[in-house]
């Protein structure tokens, strides 16, 4: 499908930033702030190919985009979460504190992001009783939350006495869609109006410690299966910063990091459940489920 039949086919189906859907199964909290709340949605398929792939269901941590900004909140990911859960997944949304929120950008951010992956899994599994196994997930994001879900699992790389700082996690992949995957890149673009300024209170000369921190393109090698999925129409992020991602990271030592680029595809296709790209970022999701065990094997 070529551009602009492409962009027809959006105007038709309505946006997916504005589209409604489901109300989620759960509404958890994984702290006291207002802002430090999750929305559950719990696998709705029960056929041979979701029980197919694991006894549990793959939990989804899903972090949103919106360049870090207030602007823009967890709610306009429910049509993905939706169709994940149809297909099997239990998928968990944080909110987290962002730029122009009291405390959120550096460090606030960040907190925020450390505290929902590290309670989150644990949260949902109580809630959902036994329902998902906490210890096998997938940490996923969107634009500026494909940044903070690279950063989460990359924080085993974080130097001794981080806050943030944590072993490396077993049974843990990232989906990575559009993802804003280097800081630094993205500051020195200005993209989103500047929005890593925003975030990290200026650029890296002024603050160079921060971006070594909270940049995943310097937390290298991750240590883990990665799949990016980015389209080469993107006007919000260029693909090019997946490609550089994934080609450093295999410079690393990394060889379970994948990027692959969506032909004629923007930024938001890539988590529109009824766009050409969903069978791609499907398949990514579907990719991180643990190898079935058969009995005698």
């Amino acid at each position: 499908m070529n551009t602009e039949h492409q962009a027809s086919d959006m105007r038709r189906r309505g946006n997916v930033l504005t589209r409604s859907a489901r109300r989620p199964d759960l509404l958890l909290r994984y702290g006291d702030g207002p802002d430090q709340v999750a929305d559950v949605h719990l696998p709705q398929e029960s056929g041979p190919e979701a029980a197919g792939i694991s006894r549990h269901p793959l939990l989804a941590i899903f972090l949103h985009g919106g360049f870090w900004r207030a602007e823009y909140g967890r709610e306009h990911t429910a049509p993905l979460a939706e169709a994940l859960a149809g297909a099997g997944f239990a998928v968990c949304a944080p909110e987290y504190r962002r730029s122009g929120q009291p405390g959120g950008g550096w460090p606030g951010t960040f907190d925020d992001v450390a505290a929902a992956v590290d309670r989150l899994p644990g949260l949902v599994a109580g809630a959902a009783g036994g329902l998902v196994d906490p210890a096998t997930m997938v940490l996923a994001g969107h634009s500026a939350g494909g940044h903070l879900a690279l950063w989460a699992a990359s924080r085993h790389q974080l130097p001794p006495g981080s806050p943030w700082r944590t072993e490396a996690r077993r049974g843990c992949g990232v989906v990575a869609l559009a993802a804003v995957t280097d800081l630094a890149e993205c500051q020195r673009l200005r993209l989103g109006q500047r929005a890593a300024d925003a975030l990290m209170g200026g650029g890296p000369r002024e603050f160079p410690e921060r971006y070594a921190a909270a940049c995943p393109a310097r937390l290298l090698p991750i240590g883990r299966a990665v799949r990016l999925v980015h389209g080469t129409a993107d006007d919000r992020v260029p693909h090019e910063v997946s490609v550089s991602y994934a080609a450093r990271a295999r410079e690393a030592g990394d060889d379970r990091v994948e990027c692959e680029l969506l032909p004629g595809t923007g930024h938001f296709e890539v988590i529109d459940p009824l766009s050409t790209a969903w069978p791609s970022v499907l398949a990514a999701f579907r990719s991180m489920h643990p190898p079935v065990r058969r009995a005698g094997l």
